[in-house]
């Protein structure tokens, strides 16, 4: 790994340079029409005889040097220090976490969201080589976080999901699927999977459909299936009381086991009611096992080091430069 920048897609700044260029050739000609208009060539030389067009000219030439030193500094040069990253066995995982407010519900103890978190928390403990993605879903689906080994990173983001991260409630499990999806490189064919968390209240019945499609795509999708048959009641914070519905009455949240079932089994993936945390990483451990490991430079490792201060450096030092030199030149009295 050489010198190489981070942003490449800036490149198309320095196209503006075209554009000075041509203002430059546009106040030129401006100001020679102005000079044959005022009267006598001879006498104009003389009233503007103080000023340098060589002055001139090379202050433009610092402006555009600077300015493509300004472009360099944003599209930031850097190259990597003592490492060149490790390389690691794993594969990509993506945890589709289900935060609508049915998750709040507390047939687990102390809800089914808290014991979720716990859940995927021991699973990224027993999976450190891998890339873990993280996607939270209600009525509609958010990439929290896109497949990185940086695991601590990714507790965070665990430990501070909740209702309040997806405003539109609702368990829009299709959504969560495709978000899931994007989330891996369209170019491989392998080393995917997905393990979507929810008490399957969807209310989306195209959630099937995609994953058949998605199995076609290489996409293996392990259900885990959180709360119970019986159901239990949903704790409103907002009145201290349990969820109602519109007719007054408390709204009961049940484990859908059919559909999670139905994803996991056509898209070669296992489902599992979450009872023992450990027992259901030991079974999600086996199952992603099957899928073949590839090697990875983990670039999140690398000690960069970063050459934009340079160019920053070299801008600024050229703007004061034109801005302190004149435009008129001294005269000899």
């Amino acid at each position: 790994m050489g010198y190489k920048f981070l942003h490449k897609e800036l490149i198309w700044l320095f196209g503006a340079i075209v554009l000075f260029i041509l203002l430059f050739v546009v106040v030129w000609r401006w100001k020679k029409k102005v000079k044959k208009k005022i009267g006598d060539p001879k006498l104009v030389s003389i009233l503007i005889a103080s000023f340098s067009p060589r002055l001139f000219n090379f202050k433009f030439a610092l402006l555009s040097i600077g300015f493509a030193a300004g472009v360099a500094a944003v599209m930031d040069l850097r190259k990597p220090g003592g490492s060149e990253g490790v390389n690691r066995k794993g594969i990509d995982v993506v945890i589709a976490l289900d935060v609508s407010k049915s998750m709040l519900a507390t047939d687990l103890a102390p809800n089914r969201l808290e014991r979720a978190k716990q859940l995927v928390t021991k699973l990224m403990n027993a999976m450190p080589n891998d890339r873990i993605g993280l996607v939270l879903f209600a009525g509609k689906a958010y990439l929290q976080m896109p497949l990185t080994t940086d695991h601590g990173a990714a507790r965070l983001f665990i430990s501070s999901a909740g209702p309040d991260a997806v405003p539109q409630q609702g368990t829009v499990i299709s959504d969560a699927l495709h978000m899931s999806a994007n989330a891996f490189n369209a170019a491989e064919r392998r080393y995917k999977a997905v393990i979507l968390i929810s008490d399957g209240e969807d209310h989306d019945p195209e959630g099937i459909k995609v994953a058949k499609e998605l199995s076609a795509e290489g996409l293996m999708i392990n259900t885990v299936g959180i709360g119970s048959a019986e159901g239990s009641y949903i704790p409103d914070a907002s009145t201290g009381e349990n969820k109602k519905d519109l007719s007054g009455n408390d709204v009961v949240s049940k484990l859908n086991e059919d559909e999670l079932k139905q994803i996991a089994n056509n898209t070669n993936g296992i489902y599992i009611h979450l009872q023992d945390s450990d027992e259901a990483v030991s079974a999600l451990q086996k199952q992603l096992s099957q899928i073949e490991t590839k090697a990875f430079a983990d670039v999140s490792l690398v000690n960069f080091n970063a050459y934009y201060w340079w160019f920053a450096g070299i801008m600024l030092v050229l703007l004061l430069a034109e801005y302190f030199i004149p435009e008129i030149k001294k005269v000899k009295a």
